[in-house]
């Protein structure tokens, strides 16, 4: 199990953008180079966040939180996968329409509280494009021999993406125009024997009103194998997001990790 830290505790990194990539319809990945990396010396969270102030076009910056992948302090790289929507938001139209190579910008990180445990029986990973990033490097850090599922949900099967997986972890795309509701999904899969080690992050009534009940009420999941909250919430901007959960009291700041919506 992890301490959860926040990635404000950290010290700010200068990063610049060094090329974008179109991994789906709604997702763009955005490399970056800094010359000190130092701060993700040690980190081992897969699901590993750092906020990033997006440059809104009048000089000023508004600060996102997402995850940060494949950080190499030997290279000094990392990369950023942004979900977006079209004109809707701040950060994803910043990552598919205006990053350029060149660009800087600042990061503060990262935190972090999840990391597949090796001494579980099997692991269960779920999510919707926001946890994605997560999932992708949760699945990369499982051992070869890991068993168990990553379910993940997306609008539409054109933003299915390819991602490496051990051989006994079954990847289910859930397709949100002719699939049923993740939480159907995840209760329909078969349980299997031992301890299971879960990572749930997504929308946060998905997440927290549906799934987190089924696992640790009729499941019986004890709560520290559990690593659940929700990324953002419908109709919220991560703003009125972080609000909105403060005032439902039920994750920690620092779990407010993944790819902000808007």
């Amino acid at each position: 199990m992890f301490r959860a830290v926040k990635p404000e505790t950290k010290p700010e990194t200068r990063v610049v953008v060094t090329s974008t990539q179109r991994l789906s319809p709604g997702m763009t990945r955005v490399h970056f180079r800094a010359e000190d990396l130092s701060a993700f010396a040690g980190n081992v969270c897969t699901d590993r966040f750092v906020r990033l102030e997006i440059p809104v076009g009048d000089g000023s910056t508004v600060c996102r939180t997402y995850t940060a992948l494949d950080p190499s302090v030997a290279d000094g790289t990392l990369a950023v996968d942004f979900v977006h929507h079209g004109e809707e938001g701040v950060a994803g139209r910043w990552a598919a329409t205006v990053a350029q190579p060149g660009d800087v910008l600042t990061v503060r990180g990262p935190g972090g509280t999840y990391a597949p445990d090796p001494a579980a029986d099997w692991h269960l990973l779920v999510g919707d494009e926001s946890g994605l990033p997560a999932i992708r490097a949760a699945l990369a850090a499982l051992p070869a021999d890991a068993v168990g599922y990553a379910v993940i949900e997306v609008p539409s099967a054109d933003h299915v993406q390819e991602v490496d997986a051990p051989a006994g972890v079954t990847v289910r795309w859930v397709d949100a125009t002719v699939d049923p509701p993740l939480e159907t999904v995840v209760r329909a899969l078969p349980w299997l024997l031992g301890r299971v080690h879960a990572f749930v992050h997504g929308e946060a009534e998905v997440t927290m009103q549906r799934i987190r009940p089924y696992l640790l009420r009729e499941r019986g999941m004890p709560r520290g194998d559990l690593s659940i909250s929700g990324y953002w919430r419908r109709g919220n901007s991560e703003d009125s997001f972080r609000v909105w959960k403060r005032s439902q009291r039920v994750e920690p700041v620092a779990a407010y990790a993944g790819q902000a919506l808007r």
